[in-house]
Formats: structure tokens, sequence, C-alpha cells
């Protein structure tokens, strides 16, 4: 009987016994585990500097090295892999022993092939759980994992944000691409006293104002061509909860009069529809955009922004919070290395330097984004400056204004800074007000 792909896993035996590790190896793989031995303490380690497992058989006598210290070890260098101590009856107390020192269980020796397979399905099925409830407690932790700071800049704006969340009043968050304008919406909204309804997100560029007024508000089964069915919006998914707009700079301005009058008046009508419906909603949005500018233009409504920035947030770029930049890059490496079942453990002094030399065009998205690429890729307890990719950026810092640099030159780092800002080529390439395929010639040109 092959076992249930939610029980399949990684398995590490650790015996100085040839025939032990032989027999063990044959029946764990006889049910379709993937099975790595190692006959002494030094072998395992080495092994676990290279690989994961979830899950270990470990001998309590390894020769003249105690399974005592082995199993130490692994709880510092693969803290969620389980481990079952494998002992003979002479042996039983240090078992218990073990156990109290983290092992997940223990079996005796003889053990019949059914009682080690069971033993295994058990352990693995602990892991898978364990995995999926830290999958779900990460997609909590991740939107915070920006927030923390030692910047006074950004403490502040923490207490600030935190002390208004808790009331209606609209907030506009500004700040760079990457600088966690997001995350900062959705806390908010987790500090309030909405945050048992929903946070509905609008990326207000992906949208034409015709789309986006259905997004919004919904439409009516035929109110246009290809409207097959009815539906809600945005709005009422967001009822009694927080309406975030994202990159609002973005909103279609035929749209912005009926967005004002949404927030000023909590009604609205579907397309097609002349029903007044009305929701309650709070409104958070963000952009990296200079809204008084757009206004003088005439591309924003006056109006609008000012019921929009009742209580404005500008959140600092990453290169003005230097002091973050570690703590930020440590903090994602452990997440990252949870996620991923990855060895990494920290960070060399060489890359640590080159993180806090780099300028970050990117901010807080990028240092993430670079930290997620070294953790993968990192096959050791250090990340390594090889490992981070930012190569000559790192010492040289990116070019600045008023340089004596080339027009070319320039544009280079200013393209490479946008594309490390945005989440697609097409977003990209909108900030840039080119289209995708100019974006693309460039990229090839610059060697991007």
């Amino acid at each position: 009987m092959e076992p249930t792909p939610e029980l399949s896993g990684r398995i590490l035996l650790v015996d100085d016994e040839a025939a032990i590790l032989r027999t063990f190896r044959y029946c764990l793989e006889d049910r379709g585990y993937t099975v790595v031995t190692a006959a002494s303490a030094a072998q395992a380690e080495a092994i676990l500097q290279r690989q994961v497992f979830d899950l270990c058989f470990l001998d309590l006598r390894l020769g003249e090295d105690s399974g005592l210290d082995v199993l130490a070890h692994m709880r510092v260098v693969a803290p969620w892999m389980r481990v079952v101590i494998v002992t003979a009856h002479s042996a039983i107390d240090t078992a218990v022993d073990a156990m109290q020192a983290g092992a997940a269980d223990y079996l005796v020796k003889p053990c019949s092939p059914e009682q080690l397979r069971l033993a295994a399905a058990k352990q693995l099925e602990v892991r898978q759980m364990a995995a999926r409830l830290e999958a779900l407690e990460g997609e909590v932790q991740k939107r915070s994992d920006a927030l923390g700071s030692n910047s006074p800049v950004m403490m502040g704006i923490l207490e600030t944000a935190r002390q208004v969340a808790d009331t209606d009043a609209n907030i506009l968050i500004l700040g760079e691409s990457g600088t966690g304008k997001g995350e900062l919406a959705h806390a908010i909204h987790n500090w309030s006293r909405r945050a048992k309804k929903a946070c509905v997100t609008i990326n207000c560029p992906s949208l034409s104002a015709d789309l986006m007024e259905s997004e919004l508000f919904g439409h009516n089964r035929g109110a246009f061509t290809g409207a097959t069915e009815s539906t809600l919006g945005r709005v009422n998914q967001a009822d009694g909860g927080t309406l975030f707009l994202d990159e609002i700079g973005d909103f279609p301005l035929a749209l912005q009069p009926k967005l004002l009058r949404f927030i000023q008046d909590k009604e609205y009508e579907r397309v097609g529809d002349p029903v007044t419906r009305r929701a309650d909603v709070r409104i958070l949005a963000a952009t990296n955009l200079n809204l008084e500018d757009m206004v003088r233009e005439g591309r924003f409504r006056e109006d609008l922004l000012y019921r929009l920035n009742v209580i404005t947030l500008k959140l600092p770029p990453l290169r003005e919070r230097p002091e973050d930049i570690v703590t930020l890059a440590e903090r994602f490496l452990a997440h990252f290395v949870k996620s991923y079942g990855r060895p990494a453990r920290g960070l060399s002094d060489e890359a640590l330097a080159a993180l806090r030399a780099y300028r970050w065009p990117g901010n807080v998205r990028e240092l993430r984004n670079v930290i997620e690429r070294a953790s993968i890729i990192c096959p050791q307890a250090l990340i390594e400056l090889s490992h981070l990719g930012l190569g000559g950026q790192a010492a040289s810092n990116a070019p600045r204004i008023g340089e004596p640099l080339s027009l070319e030159e320039l544009e280079k780092a200013h393209i490479a800074g946008v594309l490390a800002t945005s989440d697609t080529l097409e977003q990209a390439a909108r900030t840039l007000g080119i289209d995708a395929s100019t974006l693309y010639r460039k990229r090839k040109q610059y060697g991007l």
C-alpha cells in the first residue's frame, strides 16, 4: 500500500549499524518515502547542512558519539524536523530523557517493519499538519514583516497608524513603491474594530474606467456586452469592513465623481441598475504619485483628494531607515527558511555589509525579494555576498541625479529601479510611460 501524498516525505536514518540502516531504508523506500542514511554523527550533521528532511530516525548509541548530543544539534539546525529516537530495551530511560529534550517519540529495537512504517506515517502526518498551520500563520505574519522598525520616523508613523486605526477616518498612505503601503493598510484594518469583516483591495491601475465601475460597484446581467451574470462588486464585499484603493493616483478620472459620492454619502448604484444602495465601508488609499501635482495638472479631482487624506501617513524609503535593513533581512530570512525548509540560518559579515551599503531603489519589497532568492539558492548555514545577487551595486550604490553620468547610465539605473519595485513588467512599463515592447528592448539593451 503506497503512502498517501499527504504522508509522503523525506526521512533521514542515523545509525552506526549498516544492517539496521539497510533494513530500515528498504522498509521505508518500499512505501515510497525518500530516504537518506548516515552512519555517524559527523555524517548526519554534514547531510543536514545540504538537505532538508521532515523526519529523522536517530539511534541513541552512535559509536563514541551520543545520540542526545546529535539531537541537540538537530534541534538547532532543523527545528521543524521530527526526530524519533531508536533504542534498545536497556536504554528506554535515556529515550525518555531524549523526548524531554525535544524528540517526538521513541522506537525500541528490534521492531517490526509495520511498527517502523506506522511510526513514520504518524510523525509525517504531524509534520504536514504543522506545515499547513505554519503556512496559514505565515500569511498573517508576512503582512507585518515589513512594519517592525527601529527607525524613529517609522515608529512614529506606526504609532499614529495605531491611534487612528480604530476610527472611521479615511487614510491616505503615501510612499515610494515597495515601502510597504499595502502591508500598512492591512495592518490598519486588523487593528480596527472592522477587523472581523473583510479588507477588500482594488488595484486601480489594472482596469479601465468601465471595468473599474463594474468591479467597484457591481453590475446587473445584460448591463453591457459580456455581462452574462450579475455581480455584487467590491463595495458590497467590503460592507462593514475596509476598502483599500491601491495606487489611487491611477483611478480613472471619469469615474472619480462616483467614487467621491460614495465616500461622502455611502451610496452607489450598480451598472445597469437604477436602485440606490448603501454600504458601510471605511476607505484606505495608497499611491506613490504626487496627487497635489496631479490636481494642478487636472488629472485628479481636488475634492476627492480632500476626502481621501483626512489622515495622511507617508512611509519613508528604506534608504532613509538604514537601522532597519539588517533587522528586516534577518526577519525575512527566518520566514523563508521556515517556509521552504532551507539550511540558511544567517548572513555573513560581507553579506551584511553589502545590504547596508546598497541603496535599495525597490525598498522593502526589493529587500524581501533578494532575501527570498538567497534563502532558496544558499546551500549552507550562512548566506554569502554571492547569494544576494546585488553585483557591484552594493559597493558603488545607484547613480544619483547630478553626478557626472551619461543619460544612458541614468536611464539604465532608473529602469532597473522601477523593475525592482514593480510586481509585473506591465506595471513597470506604465510607471516608465512606455509600452511593454519598448521596455523589453531596453531590458535587452542594458542586460537587465
